[in-house]
Order: structure tokens, then sequence, then C-alpha cells
């Protein structure tokens, strides 16, 4: 039975796939070999006008390095490797139908003058953060009326289930990953019930992060519960077997009047009901008010990509009269798109650590940054800033932690403080700086979420969550372990290996 399983599995049909182009491939090869040599003297010029293309409209040239070494060593395969997995040229209909939906939605994030004066007053040195987010990014600020930071998934996941029993109009689900199990079930026995009372159930996840996790056909299951539900970026195995640009968002929006992110997925993991590489750190952010709205804008822009069905987004806004009074402190969600030329996420990032005077506390499960990014943290650092960077103590992927820790050795030179978190896996994505400013959401440093994934975060200024974000800093700074020079220390043969892994890094 289970080689029965296995043969008629969707990893078989895919390999199955790639060995028959590979076949095509090496018999058209075959066809032209009297004229092999003309062959490939157009095939070199191509290749270079690929290479003249890429430095050209490059959105990040270190991430693009790689395609360009690629090419230049190996001119037909690296080519047909930049068009199929890099470009993502075949995969244009998906992304022009998204682009189209992001500038109908632009005007649906208006600025506040009146919120935007205040914050600006109030923090004059932090206005020019304020001002890009706000007016060149496209994610508006708007006052806090009721922001929770949970420092474990095992915390939020309970908050979840008791928002989502309150339901009554509609729920809308984007996640990376959706595995079966404790958790995934707790959320799918709520869905199913709502759905059968009329209301309005959707699921999106990416197709590749939950590849393994669910069978192929798990939105046709969903749909006959009553549950609307459709993979993002569906694998294409004759025409793109492997697609860079994955969805990565988490978000959870409940009638308009609460919404949820965090760096967790819907898998047992998460809330440490499975222990895979020891204890799992990680978070979940609530919001409340007017700014679940742009949560709601980012849901439905990549859900009508998909299957245009809602003309109006505006009849899922939740009025903003009827919240409770502002707390203290601003909010202003925002996302990441690899399909425009802002490169949002990175620059929020920087933004921070350019306005640093006291301190700069980082979690992030991956640290694969460029120059520009290496430098900034080291600036900081030079500039008297307590910059400190939690990573993991357990990994999930050795080689991409290997290459992570391989930024340790000039960062700690630079005066950086690296922290390895002991018990096990940080997947939490976060910023927390000098007690005023913090950023929580799904953007891990590392190329993939930077430059090629969709992704999503919250910032926050003079929220009373920034406090307890910084509180759950000082805590797994505490439980963590401070990274010496003399442990970064490797031989020569190891740092050959490890520079030439940064090379790909972009592509892991």
């Amino acid at each position: 039975m289970k080689i029965l399983k296995a043969l008629f599995s969707r990893t078989t049909f895919l390999i199955l796939v790639v060995l028959l182009e590979i076949v095509v491939l090496i018999s058209i090869s075959s066809l032209f070999g009297k004229i092999a040599g003309y062959v490939e003297m157009i095939l070199r010029v191509l290749s270079g006008l690929v290479v003249l293309y890429i430095i050209r409209f490059s959105r990040h040239l270190s991430s693009d390095l790689v395609w360009i070494v690629l090419i230049l060593l190996f001119p037909v395969p690296g080519t047909a490797a930049y068009l199929l997995i890099g470009a993502n040229l075949l995969s244009g209909r998906t992304y022009r139908s998204i682009l189209k939906q992001a500038e109908a939605a632009r005007g649906l994030l208006v600025p506040n003058e009146t919120i935007e004066r205040e914050m600006a007053k109030k923090a004059p040195e932090l206005a020019g953060q304020f001002h890009y987010l706000s007016r060149s990014a496209g994610y508006p600020f708007c006052r806090n009326a009721g922001c929770d930071y949970y420092p474990l998934g095992d915390e939020g996941y309970p908050v979840m289930l008791e928002e989502l029993k309150r339901a009554e109009r509609f729920i809308f689900l984007e996640y990376f990953i959706v595995e079966e199990g404790e958790m995934w079930n707790g959320i799918l026995e709520i869905l199913e019930e709502k759905a059968k009372a009329g209301v309005d159930v959707r699921l999106l996840y990416d197709d590749v992060g939950s590849y393994s996790t669910l069978p192929w056909n798990y939105a046709k299951q969903l749909e006959k519960k009553g549950i609307s539900c459709m993979p993002f970026n569906r694998i294409n195995p004759v025409v793109n077997i492997i697609m860079n640009h994955r969805d990565h968002r988490k978000i959870l929006v409940i009638d308009g009047k609460v919404a949820f992110s965090g760096g967790i997925n819907l898998a047992d993991e998460y809330i440490n009901k499975k222990e895979k590489y020891g204890h799992w750190k990680d978070n979940v952010i609530r919001l409340r008010g007017g700014a679940v709205w742009p949560m709601t804008v980012m849901f439905l822009t990549h859900w009508n990509a998909l299957q245009e069905r809602d003309p109006d987004f505006t009849v899922f806004r939740f009025p903003e009269e009827e919240t409770s009074a502002p707390l203290p402190g601003y909010v202003a969600p925002y996302g990441e798109t690899p399909l425009d030329n802002e490169i949002t996420a990175q620059n929020i990032y920087m933004g921070i650590l350019n306005q640093a005077n006291r301190y700069c506390t980082i979690f992030t499960p991956y640290l694969i940054i460029d120059t520009e990014f290496q430098n900034a943290l080291i600036l900081a650092a030079k500039r008297g800033v307590n910059v400190r960077i939690v990573t993991p103590g357990i990994p999930d992927k050795k080689l991409v932690w290997n290459i992570t820790r391989s930024y340790y050795s000039p960062l700690i030179r630079g005066g950086v403080r690296v922290f390895e978190y002991t018990p096990g896996f940080i997947h939490s994505k976060v910023f927390v700086c000098d007690d005023q400013v913090a950023t929580v959401g799904t953007i891990n440093l590392d190329y993939r979420s930077l430059y090629l994934h969709f992704e999503n975060g919250v910032y926050l200024y003079g929220c009373d969550a920034v406090k307890d974000i910084r509180r759950d800093a000082e805590e797994t700074v505490a439980k963590s372990h401070e990274v010496t020079l003399e442990e970064c220390r490797g031989g020569i043969v190891k740092e050959v290996a490890l520079s030439a892994l940064r090379l790909i890094a972009p592509l892991l």
C-alpha cells in the first residue's frame, strides 16, 4: 500500500515531469549537433544580454549576484535556470493579477494627516521613518485601539481560538504552512461550525509551504465543508518546477474587528505541541480598530488576484467610529511584495537601526544579509547602540545555520552582540528599539524574506506592547548563550566552504 501511495504521489509525478523535460532538452540538443558552434555562440550572446538585463533591472544586486555568476560560468543551463527559477517569467499571469489588485487597493489605504502631524510632533527624530512608511511605502499609521503581544505561540493560540468563536460575518486566513494536527484541527473545528452558520470563511495557504503537510486536493476537501480555500501560486511541473515568490504571510482577520499576525504558522511545533528542534520560540500579535483594515486589504488583494470575487473591499471594513477609545501609541501594518521597486521591509529595518540611540534587539531565525545591512548593524554598534541579535541554538536547517554563523565574526568584531537561543529554535522576527519602536511580523533577515517573498509586519510606535516586546527580549537574551569571537574561529577549509555557500545563499 505504501509503495502504491509513493508511486502515485505528487512528488513522483513532479520528478517524472522533470526527467521528461531533461530528455526533451537532450533530444533537442542532439538535433543541433552539426551546427552546435553557431548555436552556442548565439546562446552566449543571449546569456550576456540576460546578465545586462539583471544588472539594469535588479531590485537588489547582492541577491542577484549568484545568477550573474552562474550565467557567466554556464551560459546555457545558467540562463535556463534563471528564466525558470529566478525571473519567473512563465508565471507572470498570477503576478500581473496581483499587481492589478494591489494598484486598485492603494486608494483604500489613505494617510491621515492629523495623525502624521501628531506623530511628528511627539517624535521629530523619527518623522522620516513615519513619512516613509505612510507615504512612500503606502501603509499609513492609525491610532492604537488595541495591540497585544504574545511572546509564545502557546500563549497566542488560545486567544486566536476565542476570537474565532466570536466571528459573525467573515474569517480570513492567509498562512505559509498549514498542517493537520492539534493546532489546525482546533481551528478547523471552529471554521466548520462558522461556515455552517453562514459566516464567510476563506483560507489561503502557500502551495510550496504546505507541500509536505497537506494533500494535493486539500482545497477541495475544505470546499465540501463550506470553507472557501485556495493554494497560492500552485506548483506547475510543466512550466515552472520551482517558483521563487512564495506567500510567507501570516494573517488572520475576523469580522474586520480583530486581526492576528506574528511568526507562527498553523502547525503543532509553533505551539510546542510537537518538538522538532527543542523549544520553539515564536510570537503572536493581536490588533483591533483601524489597524485591522490594512490586514484585510492585504488578504483580499491576494485572494482576488487568484479568484476575483469582491468588487468592493470596503464592505469588509468595520466602522472606526464604533471602536473603543484609542490607547497610547500608533500602529502601521505593512506588507512586502517582490513585484514592486520598494524594498519595504529592509528599509524599515534599516530605518530603525539608523535612528537607534540606546539599544536595538533583533530576533531572527536566519541571518543571511548583504554588506549594506551588515555595515548598518556595525555602524549602529560603533555609535554606542547596544545591538543584540538572537538566532537559534538548535537549527531547523543545518546548512542555513552554518551560513548564519559565518556572519558572526565580522559582526562581533564590529561591536554587535550575537546570542543563540539555548533552549531550541527561535522563529520570531522582531526588532525592538529604545522602548519606543518595534516591528513584529513574518520577515526574516535573509534574501528570501527581504527580496523574494510576500511578507507582512506590524510597526509599533509608543504602544504599551513595545514594552512587552522589550520584556520578552530581555527574558530571551537571558536564556541565550552569547557567542564569543573565539567560538567563531574555524580552519581555512571551513572558511572557503562558507564563502562558497554565501554565494548561493539567495537560492536557499
